[in-house]
């Protein structure tokens, strides 16, 4: 017999997979329990709405993203380390949560994102413009504004990403480090 902690995971991972794909306002909660497999009612004895719920979702990865992307991240390494930490940990991230990254990617604005949710997602983009800011200071990296940066890595990335979960590309070991090469020309100063 299912437990409510069991349903609740699948109601966020129904939600985040529809929240993904569909968006935000083409989802409804009524979507969201048929694919959980659960009734409508249960979706709301853990949360109030389905803006409760979208930013309970986005905290969660979120929050994960930051982690993963913290862990033993190599402060004393030269800036090429660092950077080759931060992409293999975007591959990690999506590898273990699929949808996640396009799923905060395409909420990172919305409307509906309370205070949490933004100070929460400015914390995870601390972690890029802190890198970049450093790699500047020191001429490592390109003299670009940092939000700048980060498009360029999180759009390759996502394109990449959307590539392969579309079957057009194949995620092997070279592919992965070719991109990692060329997103790192692509933000690095070049003398």
């Amino acid at each position: 017999m299912p437990t409510l902690t069991t349903k609740r995971d699948d109601v966020l991972g129904s939600a985040l997979t529809l929240f993904a794909e569909r968006g935000f306002d083409a989802t409804t909660i009524p979507m969201i329990a048929t694919d959980a497999k659960v009734g409508a009612g249960t979706i709301y004895r853990y949360f109030d709405n389905k803006e409760m719920l979208v930013n309970t979702l986005f905290q969660h990865y979120v929050t994960l993203f930051r982690e993963t992307l913290e862990k033993d991240y190599p402060v004393e390494a030269d800036i090429r380390e660092q950077f080759r930490h931060l992409f293999q940990g975007m591959i990690r991230f999506t590898n273990e949560h699929d949808h996640a990254l396009y799923f905060i990617k395409t909420h990172t604005s919305a409307y509906f994102l309370d205070a949490t949710s933004r100070e929460q997602f400015g914390d995870l983009l601390m972690i890029f413009e802190t890198f970049f800011e450093e790699g500047k200071k020191h001429s490592d990296i390109r003299p670009l504004p940092s939000k700048a940066l980060i498009a360029i890595i999180f759009g390759s990335f996502l394109q990449l990403y959307q590539l392969i979960r579309a079957g057009e590309l194949e995620a092997t070991e070279e592919l992965l480090k070719g991109v990692e090469e060329s997103c790192w020309d692509a933000v690095r100063h070049h003398s």
